[in-house]
């Protein structure tokens, strides 16, 4: 729903939705804040691609990561990198959530390094690519993982307004937020009413007991 975000650069989507790109050997970096449908938009072009016969696969980076990680302790990671490296396109969603340990940023630059030139890939972050960089402990891997990568790939930066407030069940419901929870706190102390003391209790005054309120908001990445 590109009305919902007029920010959305359609125009560059759809041109990315003729997969000229995987063609060329060609890689997407999408950026943006959370809610705003990178990975909605990585999944679609995946299934273009798909529909135009070539290979696909999807994979969180963190499941990737494991993956190549457990081959490492089984004598398998040569196996186990060759399933991502046969793929026509490969999406990477969620990349850079997190610091890489020095195990992961070698995975990772072999990745990079073998795909490079062999083949596409798309790659899912809430963070820009110049602050992927400090994720990596070594500062050498990490130039030259992500100098391929991001020096070969379209960058789709995606601004806008969240999409998944209106997923929520109580969407007619106004949001919970610091200010109206403050609001309703604020309410209560006000309205609160002394508590009437026991009648073995000799004292005079009576301590007016307040209600806490504590409300949980569900967080989406």
């Amino acid at each position: 729903d590109f009305g919902f975000n007029p920010k959305i650069p359609a125009a560059t989507i759809r041109d990315l939705a003729t997969c000229r790109f995987v063609e060329r050997k060609e890689s997407v970096i999408l950026c943006g804040p959370v809610g705003v449908g990178k990975s909605h938009i990585a999944q679609a072009l995946g299934y273009v691609a798909c529909q135009q016969g070539y290979h696909v696969l999807y994979t969180k980076t963190a499941h990737l990561l494991q993956n190549l990680g457990g081959g490492h302790a089984d004598g398998t990671w040569d196996n186990r990198l060759r399933k991502y490296l046969k793929p026509d396109l490969l999406i990477l969603d969620d990349f850079g959530l997190r610091e890489l340990t020095p195990q992961q940023a070698e995975d990772l630059y072999e990745l990079i390094y073998e795909r490079h030139k062999a083949g596409s890939m798309i790659v899912v972050s809430n963070r820009a690519p110049q602050d992927w960089y400090a994720l990596f402990p070594n500062p050498v891997l990490a130039e030259g993982a992500l100098d391929r990568l991001v020096n070969s790939a379209h960058h789709v930066l995606m601004r806008g307004r969240s999409y998944r407030p209106l997923h929520r069940p109580d969407r007619g419901n106004e949001p919970i937020t610091t200010q109206n929870q403050d609001d309703l706190q604020r309410s209560q102390t006000e309205t609160s009413t002394p508590t009437l003391p026991l009648p073995d209790q000799s004292a005079t005054t009576a301590e007016s007991q307040m209600g806490t309120w504590q409300g949980v908001v569900p967080v989406h990445n």
